[in-house]
């Protein structure tokens, strides 16, 4: 089967979805000892790894900022009128229109939204205050803005709650497990296009547009991806030509193209490490893929219901503190949202117990010398171990 006819068929989510989440949402009012949530997302332009937590209680466009009271109805303060317009005869939103307003996030609309609620004297949880790794450091609500808040309702007890609601939505429902299987699967596609056009003589681009033009004829919008090709090459992120004007490479034998392809489906990310050998590498590539699978293999042994997220890392940094490469970068992290990240010089909420639902990132890596293999995939915790959606990408791949 070509591009030209692959079918669409994307799972989504329903009412039932929705009240299970909301509920999620009002036991962490009722543990936390909360009246409300104020909880803030990235513009939709953001890209991968983005913080987006007020999506989860709207299944909308990210954005938005999202007031989530003990009773009624949430409401939802969004950026633009098309996102407005866009309400109307549509049954899948969440929202009704009613509960939404065009505020270009001005402190003015979110202190009359909270007021307007009866929640000028009230304990609210804020989530956005936080660091959100690796982009936001220190959070994603601008000064400005939550000053004037602040200044505006004295009387309001706001509270750091963007650690608990990550928590709280980590366990995903089978819903967005089935969304997450999908996306995953495009990401599989996107993997195998470029394997197919990588070789000697092709151009870096043409390998970078053959796996995004496998994301868009299976229905996504928001694939992305970090690109590098070479015989010694470490870098990370886009690839050069992305942000200087110079010519893409082109590719050699003996080369190894590295990429960390990221796709999406309803806002729900999958990760893929794709590292393809272009004809006969350097052996220390091929040691390294060694290397990297048993992190990966170490990893998958170890995500279990009940253990705890540094323990995980611990067992998939092991062989490559044997080998003598220490890893530099994550060996793993969590996804929808991106809270656990461990195994380079990283670790964050290493007490994390595992539940079944949550989702990984697997992204084993080995620098041996001047040579690096990624390899990994995304990952499923399920009721009696990892549940593997992208083994293809946990090899090295040869084209």
């Amino acid at each position: 089967m070509n591009d030209q006819s692959v079918g669409v068929s994307v799972p989504t989510f329903s009412l039932a979805e929705r009240d299970r989440r909301w509920e999620l949402a009002r036991s962490l009012l009722d543990r936390e000892g909360l009246d409300a949530l104020l909880v803030f997302g990235e513009h939709e332009d953001a890209g991968p790894a983005a913080f987006r937590p007020d999506t989860w209680f709207t299944n909308d466009r990210p954005g938005g900022i999202v007031l989530f009271p003990r009773t009624g109805e949430p409401a939802a303060l969004m950026w633009l009128e098309a996102d407005q317009a866009e309400y109307y005869g549509d049954d899948r939103q969440w929202l009704t229109p009613h509960h939404r307003r065009v505020a270009q996030h001005r402190a003015a609309e979110v202190s009359a939204l909270l007021n307007e609620s009866g929640l000028a004297a009230a304990v609210v949880g804020v989530a956005g205050l936080e660091p959100y790794l690796p982009f936001l450091p220190e959070g994603v609500v601008p000064h400005q803005l939550w000053s004037a808040v602040r200044a505006a309702l004295p009387a309001v007890d706001f509270r750091l709650v963007g650690d608990s609601l990550a928590r709280a939505m980590m366990p995903q429902g089978d819903e967005q497990l089935a969304v997450v299987r999908h996306s995953a699967s495009i990401g599989d596609a996107m993997a195998q296009a470029m394997l197919d056009a990588a070789g000697p003589g092709v151009m870096e681009n043409e390998v970078y547009a053959a796996g995004m033009a496998a994301a868009f004829v299976r229905g996504t919008v928001v694939p992305a991806m970090h690109l590098w090709s070479g015989q010694e090459q470490l870098g990370i992120g886009l690839p050069p030509w992305a942000y200087r004007a110079q010519q893409p490479r082109v590719l050699r034998e003996g080369d190894v193209v590295r990429a960390e392809v990221f796709c999406q489906v309803g806002l729900h990310e999958t990760q893929h490490q794709v590292t393809i050998a272009i004809g006969d590498v350097h052996q220390d590539f091929e040691r390294a893929a060694v290397i990297a699978r048993e992190s990966y293999d170490r990893g998958l042994q170890g995500l279990l219901p009940g253990r705890s997220f540094s323990d995980v890392v611990t067992a998939m940094r092991a062989p490559l503190e044997a080998a003598g490469a220490t890893p530099v970068f994550p060996l793993i992290h969590s996804l929808n949202p991106i809270y656990a990240i461990g195994g380079g010089r990283l670790l964050t909420k290493g007490d994390l117990v595992l539940e079944p639902g949550m989702v990984f990132a697997f992204e084993p890596h080995c620098v041996l010398d001047r040579h690096r293999v990624s390899l990994g995939g995304t990952v499923i915790v399920g009721d009696d171990g990892a549940i593997e959606l992208n083994p293809s990408t946990a090899r090295l791949l040869r084209a």
